[in-house]
């Protein structure tokens, strides 16, 4: 039985180098999945927490008269706004389709929102006389999309290492193809001519 033939092998390599990279765009958290969703309800929950004195997390996002009493800087609403949107929005996305490319933006957006919130600390400690420092649910929000940047780093680059690995098999296999093919498309060999 040839595998050049119709019913060969042949006849099934692209359904097989479609399935491949199919699984290439996808990544398996494993056990992380669990602990990157509930560093997410973790995230979730400290938006009802204290962010500054009487200030929620919610009266942060929405920047409303609570927030604005006790003197939230940008910093700080920012640092809301990414966290909701790349620590929660995309990490949620990341795992119910679990494609890598929104794994990548959750670790991006996690990273941002982590130095961010690094500076919403610091703004809250150096806050003017009279204004609260950092409440609780700002340095819990802050701990956990630092933790939420680690674990999708991890998933990020342990699915890298498995794609590297499916290209660089793919690219040989092509070179020994193309090699093939232009070793049969050579002319033959003229003798040399008798001076």
């Amino acid at each position: 039985m040839s595998t050049q033939g119709p019913d060969g092998f042949e006849g099934y390599r692209a359904d097989i180098e479609a399935a491949e990279r199919r699984v290439a765009r996808e990544i398996n958290p494993g056990a992380r999945a669990l602990v990157v969703a509930i560093l997410v309800f973790v995230l979730l929950a400290s938006f009802i927490l204290p962010h500054t004195g009487d200030a929620r997390g919610v009266d942060v996002l929405l920047g409303n008269a609570a927030a604005q009493d006790v003197g939230v800087a940008m910093p700080h609403r920012l640092f809301a706004w990414l966290a909701l949107v790349f620590g929660v929005g995309f990490s949620m996305l990341g795992l119910l389709t679990r494609r890598w490319a929104l794994a990548w933006v959750a670790l991006a957006g996690s990273w941002l929102a982590a130095a961010v919130g690094m500076l919403a600390v610091w703004t809250r400690q150096t806050a003017a006389a009279g204004d609260p420092g950092p409440g609780i649910g700002l340095v819990i929000a802050w701990v956990a999309v630092i933790l939420l940047a680690f674990h999708w780093a991890r998933v990020v680059w342990t699915r890298t290492a498995v794609q590297l690995a499916a290209e660089d098999a793919r690219r040989r296999e092509a070179a020994e193809r193309q090699s093939k093919g232009l070793l049969d498309n050579l002319p033959p060999e003229e003798p040399p001519a008798n001076p």
